[in-house]
């Protein structure tokens, strides 16, 4: 059985043609599932064929014998097979398209036993995608190449299906980071970097995604010319300073996509150059914490871009997302994104005119790209149109508003510029295009009535000749007197007279001129030298008329492509203003305000809400959600924050490091107001998990994280950490959070917020300047305990875990004993309460009568039995009254 061992050389001698050109085919794509196109159907062999059949849960069957073996077998229809890629690349595989590249017309001359040729057109990965059916209309799908040159690393990543191309400068610690931001679908990685120490760990979190090619598919030299001709440069100057790693990366990524598009070359930007200090960084456990574009359990829901997302395009979504996971660190530019946003918050008719707009805009990039790469079809053309007459109208509709557009630079000039100036490329489309064409080119008919005359003129050949196969069929009835018969058509014999059996003398007779074809049970068969003549023409006008729509249809494609890159421009110019009207749209809904940049250290946040929190406090009709003060200047750049569970500490935490992240992302945010001053890296150490796979504890996982905060933030960074040493010895808990507060007050000297249940970290306001201690109110009512989730200045003196416990449903009897080693704990006499504690524990002694439901009955007040002895029904309101205040004064006394 063939494995991935199998080369060319090896393939058996006595093995058929068929098999010979199969194994061939495996032998040159080992690491793929062969889709061998046999007819109809895509047929996968051998191990390919077990492996796909308990993928799919289809049937796994057999077909003949090799080397003396069943060659196990399944299959998957041509017409529907997409439905099953998107299963086996969702799983990890790689598939490898292999088509018919000959007419089997032209393999019978070469033999009776000769094989139709066949090659793999494409060969398909999980970086690699570009059908809608395969991807998410609303996510990049990136494929990343590490890279290494001169001893220094850079990271490259592109969308082969909206053409974005960029590289980056990179550190062995910031490579985990980059990876959590992009989360490419696939990643490519020179085998010989994968044993590095500083980078095993980083890559081990992608291993599901990771694809090791040779080192010397990396080389930069070579890397260069492949960019320099793809391109159609001298040099790569004009595109950026690459380093020799970033040429590297960039090259391997190109040399893949022609690897698997069959040498075809997409039409992709030229890659950019992005600074590494360029955008906030936020490592891959912050990311996790805060849950920016994915819930904790791996979906959209629940996270911040999903509360966020008012785009109504694809790509609108797609950038979104994009400057969500990265947000910038340059002033000017998320100056100029909160312009745009801006100007649609002052302007609500026009917001709600462009969006009107966007809403039957479809996605120009993708239908672009899948044009370019050759499986594009009619419709994607179509997209092209319609997007760019959308586009234009959008263009014309904005510079209506001259206010808008200047003085430079104004925030919609170069909107308006890359949206105008394609009515020569729409007009094409729409005088060559059908209202309503097919999917796929091959099956014709997407050419407008009156747009060619030759094909028009087969077109009513083709049409004209099948009312004649009516008209002929009519004859034949009569001349044989056999109403029932008919002139049918199939792919095997073509055009044929029909009858059943009992009427086929009728048609042997041969002044009549029929010739019998083929005796069936149930019918006969025949043809006519008319007929014959008649097929030949309507499959000479039918082939001639498909020829003339794809020759049409190629020379639309190369118009397209001719100005692709003022196409792809204007993709991305209505991105960013489906991006600018959506944050408009939120920000007026939701009452967000526009956030005040510096480039001091300042965070001054008056009224932050967590947006996710807020939003779904809505959806189920509760209270409001209750808006904080924060602020973090160079005098209080520290706040110790403390108190009960359940008073939303972990909250508040959380809601300043989104409302940064959307500030610099561009957005306005949930305040009443926002000073921020530009935050490099983002650092969130909230929540507990552990990591087994590695060996880890909660413990361990914590520990690390906050490890990884110490050692890179810097003056700039914002830190959020939550119950630092909880998950260890409550005085080694103590001292690890005394000393973190101490490096992060003295050594980082950083913006942070640091939430913990010791209350003796107080003591620590009267050494370190800048710290601040900050408690979560609550308030004592009735014995119970109401959770106001104010912050105030000031530190808890006591956390009130107990009553979180009775809340979470614990036995009151639990609960009633916890109180009691509480209060002999809070005595101060800690060992020898504990010692007594211990002796005086009823571990063995008879459990107290309980009612069914487990929890032990509190004893009946005085009030609440006389009040189980009042039937109300039997009251006149004067005796109603009277014992209204007969339990009262009972209360009283």
């Amino acid at each position: 059985m063939p494995d991935s061992s199998m080369t060319t050389a090896n393939i058996p001698a006595d093995a058929t043609p068929m098999m010979r050109q199969y194994l061939a085919i495996k032998a040159a794509h080992p690491g793929h599932l062969v889709f061998y196109r046999m007819g109809d159907f895509y047929e996968l062999f051998f191990d390919d064929a077990v492996k796909a059949s308990a993928a799919l849960d289809i049937a796994l069957t057999k077909r003949g014998q090799h080397l003396g073996e069943d060659i196990k077998m399944c299959g998957v229809p041509v017409h529907s097979h997409e439905a099953y890629l998107s299963r086996l690349i969702r799983q990890g595989f790689k598939v490898a398209v292999c088509e018919q590249v000959e007419d089997p017309a032209e393999a019978k001359k070469r033999g009776a036993k000769s094989v139709v040729e066949r090659a793999v057109v494409r060969v398909i990965t999980p970086g690699t995608l570009t059908e809608d059916s395969l991807l998410d209309a609303r996510s990049h799908n990136y494929l990343a190449a590490l890279a290494e040159a001169q001893g220094e690393l850079a990271l490259a990543w592109l969308d082969l299906s909206t053409a974005d191309f960029a590289a980056q400068p990179i550190e062995a610690g910031q490579l985990a980071a980059a990876l959590a931001r992009l989360s490419p679908g696939e990643l490519l990685v020179p085998d010989r970097l994968l044993a590095r120490d500083p980078l095993k760990a980083a890559l081990e979190e992608w291993n599901a995604v990771l694809t090791p090619l040779p080192s010397a598919r990396f080389d930069s030299d070579n890397a260069r010319k492949r960019l320099q001709s793809a391109f159609k440069v001298a040099a790569l100057d004009s595109f950026g300073a690459f380093s020799r790693a970033e040429v590297a990366a960039c090259g391997a990524l190109l040399d893949y996509v022609e690897l698997t598009q069959a040498g075809k070359r997409p039409a992709l930007a030229p890659p950019h150059r992005v600074r590494a200090d360029g955008t906030m960084e936020i490592d891959p456990a912050t990311r996790r914490n805060l849950e920016l574009v994915r819930g904790l359990d791996g979906r959209r829901d629940g996270s911040l871009l999903a509360t966020i997302d008012r785009t109504l395009t694809g790509p609108g979504a797609r950038l979104l997302a994009e400057r969500i996971a990265a947000p910038l660190t340059d002033r000017g530019e998320i100056e100029r994104r909160l312009d745009l946003v801006q100007l649609f918050v002052e302007r609500p008719a026009v917001r709600e005119r462009v969006r009107e707009a966007l809403r039957r805009t479809p996605d120009i990039e993708r239908a672009l790209q899948r044009l370019s790469v050759g499986r594009g079809g009619p419709r994607d053309l179509l997209a092209l149109r319609d997007g760019l007459d959308s586009a234009e109208a959008l263009a014309a509709m904005l510079r209506a508003e001259p206010e808008a557009l200047a003085p430079p630079p104004a925030p919609l000039a170069a909107i308006v510029a890359a949206c105008s100036d394609h009515r020569p490329l729409i007009t094409a489309l729409a005088e060559a295009l059908a209202d309503e064409p097919p999917l796929f080119a091959r099956d014709g008919g997407f050419i407008r009535q009156g747009y060619r005359s030759e094909l028009d003129e087969q077109r009513t050949l083709r049409d004209d000749s099948r009312k004649t196969v009516a008209a002929l069929e009519a004859k034949y009835r009569t001349s044989t007197g056999v109403p029932s018969l008919k002139i049918r058509h199939n792919n095997m014999i073509g055009y044929h007279i029909e009858v059943t059996a009992t009427h086929a003398d009728k048609l042997d007779l041969g002044k009549l001129g029929f010739t019998r074809r083929q005796s069936m049970a149930n019918a006969t068969r025949f043809s006519t030298a008319e007929l014959a003549d008649l097929e030949t023409r309507i499959g000479r006008a039918a082939d001639r008329a498909l020829a003339l729509e794809l020759a049409i249809f190629d020379e639309l494609v190369t118009k397209a492509m001719d100005v692709s890159t003022n196409v792809a421009a204007a993709g991305r110019a209505l991105a960013s203003l489906d991006v600018a009207a959506a944050l408009a749209e939120l920000a007026a809904g939701e009452n967000y305000m526009r956030p005040v940049l510096s480039d001091d250290p300042a965070f001054a946040i008056e009224g932050g809400r967590h947006p996710v929190v807020e939003a779904a406090l809505v959806r189920q009709g509760g209270a409001g959600f209750v808006p904080n003060d924060c602020n973090l200047g160079e005098a209080r750049r520290l706040w110790l924050l403390t108190g009960p569970n359940m008073a939303g500490k972990s909250t508040f935490l959380r809601q300043n490091a989104l409302i940064a992240i959307m500030a610099q992302a561009g957005s306005f945010v949930p305040a009443k107001s926002a000073i921020i001053g530009i935050v490099d890296r983002l650092f969130s150490r909230v929540g507990a998990a552990d990591d087994l796979a590695r060996g880890r504890s909660t413990f361990m996982v914590e520990m690390v994280e906050t490890a990884a905060i110490l050692n890179q933030a810097t003056a700039r960074s914002l830190v959020i950490l939550d119950e630092i040493g909880r998950g260890t010895a409550t005085f080694d808990g103590l001292s690890i959070a005394w000393a973190t507060l101490e490096h992060l007050h003295d050594i980082n000297r950083c913006r942070a917020l640091f939430a913990t249940h010791f209350h003796e970290l107080g003591a620590l306001k009267e050494r370190l300047a800048a710290l601040a201690p900050y408690t979560m109110r609550v308030k004592e009512w009735q014995n119970e305990v109401v959770f106001l989730h104010e912050v105030a200045p000031g530190a808890a003196d006591r956390s009130y875990g107990i009553h979180v416990a009775q809340l979470a449903g614990l036995p009151a009897a639990v609960v009633a004993r916890a109180e009691t080693v509480l209060a002999a704990l809070e005595k101060g006499e800690q060992s020898g309460a504990v010692t007594r504690l211990a002796d005086d524990l009823p571990l063995f002694a008879a459990a107290p009568t309980r009612p069914a439901g487990g929890v032990a009955k509190p004893q009946e007040s005085e009030v609440e039995k006389a009040l189980g002895e009042i039937n109300p029904d039997e009251l006149s309101p004067r005796e109603a009254l009277e014992l209204l205040y007969s339990l009262r004064q009972r209360i009283k006394s």
